[in-house]
């Protein structure tokens, strides 16, 4: 069996476990930890955003949160401001990180290096300050609540998120589908000219590759997946918050994304999944838990560089000889 076919496999059992999860949860009577397993799809997406950016092309973003923000604003905002429905409400926070990440990418993609991880720090620090002093649309420091839209009235039947189980597998749907096109993404003509750029501009210049439009390209995919998680979030809180726009969020997306694994399909989530865990099991028995947190990203760092997916599929390549 090759590693491919086992990694298919286990793929298809993680989505079976994550769909019966919340039936799961509640023989174990551990509800709790449905709400914890939303939270860790949601920032598994978000962290999705940032390996496209550095897993695929190579480019080390410290402003996802930025676009994350737009997505959870743009939900906040349509709900509350707009009275919008849930897809409405949704549509315009994707399509406002999108916007916003094809605006920034125009001067970010032209820079490389720390001067890009630089200029989407400044970026994310621009429009964090711009969302502490617009009180009237952002509501500031005390963040924006808005009530729970119904997903849809069947006849009678009214889905709602004030449901954890429907929220959970709402949200699993919609994170299921957007690593769906990751991973067809990855497989396609763009995937490999992302590739092309990652493993030399020069390179990839010369086969033909407009490397500017493809890193613009990468940059405006992963603001609105960043966007999308945003707006997860956003009905996930019923709230939206400018401290979620901190250049520091974008960091543990960075840090989630080394330790799962850059340049895997699904490193991040499990990176995401991981240090999430420990932090809802350290944090109520120790204060100091991020030092735990730390400790165990540098000994992956050290002892599996490219990280827990990418040590995986090493172990099965060399076990299966494929």
């Amino acid at each position: 069996m090759s590693a491919l076919a086992v990694n298919r496999g286990l793929t298809a059992l993680l989505l079976a476990l994550l769909m019966v999860a919340p039936w799961l949860l509640a023989w174990m009577e551990s509800e709790f930890w449905l709400t914890v397993l939303t939270e860790i799809l949601i920032w598994g997406l978000f962290a999705a955003s940032a390996n496209l950016l550095f897993g695929q092309v190579g480019l080390l973003s410290f402003g996802q949160a930025l676009y994350f923000g737009f997505g959870m604003y743009g939900v906040a905002i349509g709900i509350d401001r707009f009275g919008l429905g849930l897809w409405p409400a949704m549509g315009l926070g994707v399509a406002a990180a999108i916007v916003m990440a094809a605006c920034a990418g125009v001067v970010a993609v032209r820079l490389t290096w720390h001067y890009f991880a630089i200029i989407t720090v400044v970026f994310s620090l621009i429009f964090y300050f711009l969302a502490l002093r617009l009180k009237p649309i952002t509501g500031g420091d005390d963040g924006l609540s808005f009530a729970a839209p119904a997903i849809m009235d069947l006849g009678g039947l009214r889905l709602s998120l004030t449901d954890d189980a429907t929220q959970y597998w709402f949200v699993l749907l919609i994170v299921a589908l957007a690593f769906a096109v990751q991973a067809r993404l990855r497989s396609s003509a763009l995937g490999r000219a992302f590739a092309a750029v990652r493993e030399g501009e020069r390179k990839a210049a010369l086969l033909g590759i407009d490397v500017l439009r493809v890193r613009w390209i990468a940059f405006v995919i992963a603001g609105g997946l960043a966007g999308l998680a945003g707006a997860l979030f956003a009905l996930y809180g019923r709230y939206a918050s400018a401290t979620h726009m901190y250049y520091t969020v974008s960091g543990e997306a960075v840090v989630w994304t080394v330790l799962g694994g850059a340049g895997t399909l699904l490193g991040p989530p499990i990176g995401a999944a991981l240090l999430i865990l420990v932090r809802e099991e350290l944090s109520g028995i120790w204060e100091h838990y991020p030092l735990i947190v730390g400790a165990l990203t540098i000994a992956v760092v050290v002892f599996a560089p490219k990280g827990i997916a990418g040590g995986w599929n090493a172990l099965l390549a060399r076990v299966t000889g494929r």
